[in-house]
């Protein structure tokens, strides 16, 4: 199967994932296109330390590309849509074990948009 990769656009024109990839240093950034170039690849069959669900019933359907460079850490938020659209939502530099509720509610706001959208067209 072809797997498709979105970048979730907000109504005013933002791309909140290209801006935060753009912030990343350059060894950074490519590390994460490379990861979101393997998510493309192996679609639903990507697996950890690449990608996990984010737990709780509140983020079902919701992952996070994690990726690793050096001791920096960043999670991509996305989803699937349809059978074959993965949607990148969302991303930040992790500092801490746990997932900031502020990164996911954040994350979970722009599914909820994008998918209301999708409906409206």
């Amino acid at each position: 199967m072809d797997w498709i990769i979105e970048y979730y656009q907000k109504e005013n024109g933002e791309i909140p994932v290209e801006d935060f990839l753009l912030t990343l240093n350059p060894k950074l950034r490519a590390k994460a296109y490379s990861d979101i170039m393997l998510l493309k690849q192996l679609g639903i069959n990507i697996r950890a330390p690449y990608s996990s669900p984010i737990k709780g019933e509140k983020y079902k359907g919701i992952f996070e590309l994690r990726t690793k460079f050096s001791s920096d850490i960043t999670r991509i938020f996305y989803f699937l849509f349809d059978k074959n659209k993965f949607v990148l939502l969302h991303g930040f530099v992790k500092k801490t074990d746990k997932l900031p509720d502020r990164e996911l509610d954040r994350a979970l706001d722009y599914k909820l948009d994008y998918e209301r959208r999708c409906q409206d067209e």
